[in-house]
Order: structure tokens, then C-alpha cells, then sequence
């Protein structure tokens, strides 16, 4: 029993923050975009705690570290950023950031649906889904015309949707997942 307090009270901390450089290896764990929440803690540092907005720079600003890129970072390489940051005020600063709103995590729906507009992305959303959170087709959308427009490095992909294909359930490989800052045009 006290080797397992042990491990709990001692070791699992030492694992967690070993654990940054598997962090950015895995592509499911959640990177922070533009326009998400984080609430920023420091332990035993009542005045060092800020629910901050990342900035459209990708940016937030906190007391004591000043500015610090964030956007396309996950909550523990935040967490030892701002650490780094804080020792030279605080002998062993331990950071908490925890996400409270993922606003930056939008795709777009536009054109002829009932509802377009913005579509935050609270779990895996395919084109077919992202359509129906928007209300569907409206009766003077072109099904056939259906694209997904992504942002990738350096320029943009147009993915087209066949529309027709996926719900006979003759070829579902153009109803693909939805990433942040994707927008389906629908004309």
C-alpha cells in the first residue's frame, strides 16, 4: 500500500512531465489553436492564476512569464513553457493549463444549407454530420458540387464530396473527417 502512495504522490508527477516528447509525437492529442480558453494555474501561487483567450497570433500573455506562443501546442508543453519562464521568479514553479473552451476548434459550413455558419469541433465530425448540424441541403443546393476547402501549408486543397456516393453507401471515402479551419462550400 505505501508503495503504490508512493508511485501516486512522487512518481506520477516525474512520468507526466517526462511524458512532453511523446505528446508531440502523437497526432490525437489536442494542439491549442487561435480562440481557445485555458485556464493557467501555478501551485501554491493564489495570484498566478488566469483563464486566458490564445490570441489570432497564437499567443497568450501571463503574469511573471509575459508572452508565450502556444498555438499548435499541447496543454503539457504549455505547462513546461511557462515553467521555464516563471523559474527565474519562483525556485520550482509547477504549472497547470487546462482547456476550458476550444472555440479555435471550428470548421465552416457555407452556401446553401438551412444554417451555415460556424461549426465548433467537439469530437470526430465527417462532411456528412457537419451537413446535418447545419440544417442540410436547402432545396437549391447542387449535392454534386459539395467541396471541402482545407488550409494546409503554403496554400489551400479544394477535397470534393460526392455527395450521392456516400449516402447510397456505394463509396464513403469523400465523407472525411473534418479538421479545425476546414470550410464546406456548398453551392
Amino acid at each position: 500500500m505505501i508503495r503504490i502512495l508512493f508511485f501516486a504522490l512522487f512518481l506520477l508527477p516525474v512520468c507526466l512531465n517526462t511524458g512532453l516528447a511523446v505528446a508531440a509525437d502523437k497526432p490525437d492529442i489536442y494542439q491549442l489553436r487561435q480562440g481557445d480558453r485555458v485556464l493557467i494555474s501555478v501551485w501554491r501561487e493564489d495570484t498566478l492564476q488566469r483563464e486566458v483567450v490564445v490570441l489570432p497570433d497564437g499567443s497568450i500573455t501571463f503574469p511573471l512569464a509575459g508572452r508565450v506562443e502556444v498555438a499548435g501546442l499541447s496543454t503539457p508543453e504549455v505547462e513546461n513553457l511557462i515553467a521555464i519562464k516563471l523559474k527565474k521568479y519562483l525556485p520550482e514553479p509547477v504549472v497547470t493549463v487546462v482547456i476550458t473552451g476550444i472555440e479555435g476548434n471550428r470548421a465552416f459550413v457555407m452556401g446553401k444549407v438551412a444554417r451555415p455558419g460556424p461549426l465548433t469541433i467537439s469530437g470526430p465530425v465527417t462532411v456528412l454530420q457537419a451537413i446535418s448540424l447545419a440544417g442540410g441541403f436547402d432545396r437549391f443546393a447542387d449535392e454534386g458540387g459539395t467541396k471541402v476547402i482545407r488550409t494546409k501549408t503554403g496554400g489551400h486543397e479544394i477535397l470534393p464530396v460526392n455527395y450521392r456516393d456516400i449516402i447510397s453507401g456505394r463509396n464513403m471515402s469523400t465523407n472525411i473527417l473534418l479538421r479545425a479551419g476546414d470550410t464546406i462550400v456548398v453551392p
